[in-house]
């Protein structure tokens, strides 16, 4: 199936690594240009390289971008519109906060993750949406984390501002149908990323446990009985931003294995 995104102009924020890399490559094999960024050159180097080699396609690029600095997202956009002439999907990301419980937080703690789990969203957005607005189209879609749905425990920040990703998306939605611009939320479940395994680990050392008997038994609570891979997640990126996706927007998606039982 053709999903209509061979020469789209493609930002993935967040991506030297992780789900960001995974969703990169998957827009790179559909034949999008993709500008991938983060804040070490060296590793966005590397990263670029390896997608062109895994996919064959040679339009990627990438841009440095510290994702709380609002003049670095305007001048990531800024590239990409000076490649391509246009943005026509956005993919926000940023890593997770630090794990821990209410009192373990400072309001210090609390701004630097509101600015970068919530506010770099909202920077990105208000970066690209005159470009869209002008071409009366475009694709939003942010990684924010399972506990969409369902919280997870200790990890209280990271539940407090995915969750406000989802109401900014749920109302963007009404705000910006008319432009034919839409934009939905993918939250990871237990993928097998970095940010898992030190999540993984930290919990280990808790529990006195090693990380193999805690990603073991975390792996009997997912019906499909493993994590996911990243290149699973990122292809549910790339469906809800291609042409394929034509009328589902304001949504919360979770690619999970099944592991959140929430309705």
């Amino acid at each position: 199936m053709d999903v209509q995104l061979k020469g789209k102009s493609v930002i993935v924020m967040a991506s030297s690594k992780g789900l960001g890399k995974a969703t990169a490559a998957e827009f790179a094999r559909e034949g999008a240009h993709v500008l991938i960024s983060s804040r070490d050159e060296a590793e966005l180097k590397q990263t670029a390289s390896e997608i062109i080699h895994m996919t064959g396609n040679k339009q990627v690029d990438y841009h440095v971008c510290d994702i709380t600095k609002p003049e670095r997202i305007n001048s990531l956009v800024q590239k990409a519109v000076d490649w391509n002439g246009k943005v026509d999907v956005l993919i926000n990301n940023a890593g997770g906060p630090p794990a821990g419980t209410f009192e373990d937080f400072t309001d210090e703690d609390w701004q630097q993750a509101f600015e970068l789990n919530l506010l770099s969203f909202i920077r990105a957005i208000r970066a690209v949406l005159p470009y869209m607005k002008a071409q009366k189209e475009g694709k939003i879609v942010n990684i924010a984390s399972s506990s969409i749905q369902q919280t997870l425990d200790n990890l209280i920040l990271s539940n407090t501002y995915r969750a406000g990703i989802v109401g900014l998306a749920k109302s963007l939605s009404q705000e910006l149908a008319p432009y034919n611009i839409l934009i939905n939320t993918v939250g990871p479940g237990k993928i097998a990323t970095d940010r898992v395994a030190q999540l993984d680990a930290s919990q280990a050392e808790k529990m006195n446990l090693s990380t193999e008997q805690v990603r073991e038994k975390a792996e009997q609570a997912i019906p499909i009985g493993r994590y996911g891979e990243p290149a699973e997640f990122a292809k549910t990126l790339v469906f809800l931003a291609s042409g394929s996706n034509t009328y589902m927007t304001g949504q919360a998606f979770v690619v999970d294995g099944g592991l959140v039982k929430a309705l």
